[in-house]
């Protein structure tokens, strides 16, 4: 017996219009850019002015919606309903866009030139470690700030540990306020010689090392962007702490996205008392790719003991088969005579039908095929099902069932190792609202598909079901 869970209601919190933000995070490979795009399509046609931020390079997002590419400015997407006065647009973070835009902004444009135009902010803005989950955390700002939608839906980056995006603001505010960068802005603040001499007497072991490793030139970019950028280091601070703040706002909302695996909840375990810790709104946790079957009262070990009956008996009728062989081939006279009996009474029966004689039976199993009698003859010759091999009809439909079996043993063998995972974070965190999401056949890749994942979003099957 599953344990239960609290039901996730995924319509209320649509609805509720104080839900302002929803971020969806967890561990990458579990579904979050699906589900944010699921979110945000069944919140536009039931009435919110929706925009989904995807951070996802894999571009599934745009795919799905129909576009042909997102960037980093929102585009309305087409094809939702919009009867009940909602919409749709779509976007994904472009990283040093959003950075160059952040610079344009809170400086002049002397200074945003430099900085734009200088070696270390281009190799910063493209790749620094933590700057794509900052720039997602400026860009939610910026949305939010321009109060065009109603509700903001965020996909998290896709990074080894879903704790990055809350991480990002932390971890840039301690490099801004690092030694290091101090250090890079003092010769700036102290001007002049004595700015020479401090940074010589300061960095010298430091600069042969950089100098031989990375070239001579790094220091001075470095120095320069460090000097062109000390207006906006605070700036950085504050947006992100205000942004920090935004996200432990009541309107705010984290789903945590997971699949029925003992590593990504085990993530999402880590993640939930994250969010605890950090006073910030938990909705709940989506457990995506929930498998089931429609046979579930056939249990594994039934149906694989069903498999080896069908199998035995099998076994038995071609064993029966064989010494019928063995013995016709011992007495062939009496066979014939059979036979010759045999087939004189069925063509008698042929004659008083009104028809010719018997198909013979050397026909009806050439060429792999079986003759469709009621068309009478041999052009209309169907394939025999897969499993049952050429003269080997006696027991071939057995093991085509016993296959079968054994295919729905396995199945349900994955749906108890999947209930018993679960089972285990619901010992660790029963107060943890839940929903189910059964995995699919293939990819979503259109809005009907979005729509059937929201559709059982909003069932709000528990957990335990």
């Amino acid at each position: 017996m599953s344990l239960e869970s609290p039901v996730l209601e995924i319509d209320p919190l649509l609805d509720d219009p104080k839900t302002r933000i929803i971020v969806c995070c967890g561990s990458g490979g579990v579904g979050k850019t699906t589900t944010a795009a699921a979110l945000g399509v069944r919140a536009a046609e039931r009435g919110r002015t929706a925009v989904v931020l995807t951070i996802d390079p894999a571009r599934r997002l745009a795919q799905s919606m129909g576009l042909s590419e997102l960037d980093n400015t929102p585009r309305e997407v087409a094809g939702i309903d919009r009867s009940a006065g909602g919409s749709l647009h779509a976007m994904m973070l472009d990283m040093k866009r959003t950075f160059d835009e952040v610079v344009v902004q809170h400086s002049d444009s002397e200074r945003a030139r430099a900085i734009l135009e200088n070696p270390f902010y281009q190799s910063l803005s493209a790749g620094f470690a933590g700057t794509q989950e900052y720039m997602a955390m400026e860009k939610l700002g910026q949305l939010r700030a321009q109060d065009a939608w109603d509700l903001i839906i965020v996909d998290t980056p896709p990074s080894r540990s879903a704790l990055d995006f809350l991480d990002a603001p932390k971890r840039l505010g301690s490099f801004l306020d690092g030694r290091f960068i101090k250090l890079l802005m003092a010769p700036a603040k102290v001007g002049g010689r004595a700015g020479v001499k401090f940074l010589n007497i300061g960095m010298s072991m430091m600069t042969g090392t950089l100098s031989k490793v990375m070239g001579a030139g790094l220091l001075r970019d470095v120095q320069t962007f460090v000097a062109a950028m000390d207006t906006m280091f605070g700036g950085f601070r504050t947006r992100a702490d205000a942004t920090y703040r935004l996200l432990q706002a009541p309107g705010t909302a984290f789903l945590v996205v997971a699949a029925p695996e003992r590593d990504a909840l085990r993530e999402a375990a880590y993640f939930v008392e994250r969010l605890a810790d950090e006073d910030m709104p938990l909705a709940g946790l989506v457990l995506n790719r929930v498998h089931g079957s429609g046979a579930a009262q056939l249990t594994a070990e039934r149906a694989l003991a069903a498999a080896e009956a069908l199998e035995d008996h099998a076994a038995e009728s071609a064993e029966a088969a064989e010494q019928a062989a063995q013995a016709a081939e011992q007495d062939p006279q009496a066979t014939g005579t059979e036979d010759a009996q045999a087939g004189g009474t069925e063509d008698a029966a042929g004659k008083r039908a009104g028809g010719g004689p018997k198909q013979p039976a050397a026909e009806n199993l050439a060429d792999g095929g079986i003759v469709d009698h009621g068309a009478g003859h041999a052009d209309s010759r169907q394939d025999r099902p897969d499993g049952i091999d050429e003269g080997d009809g006696i027991g071939g439909t057995e093991r085509l069932a016993a296959g079968l079996l054994r295919l729905h043993a396995e199945r349900m063998q994955v749906v108890a190792r999947e209930r018993r995972t679960r089972d285990r974070f619901v010992s660790v965190h029963p107060e943890v609202p839940m929903v189910d999401v059964t995995a699919l056949p293939g990819d979503v890749h259109d809005l009907e598909g979005l729509r059937a994942i929201g559709q059982e979003l909003a069932e709000g099957q528990p957990a335990a079901a």
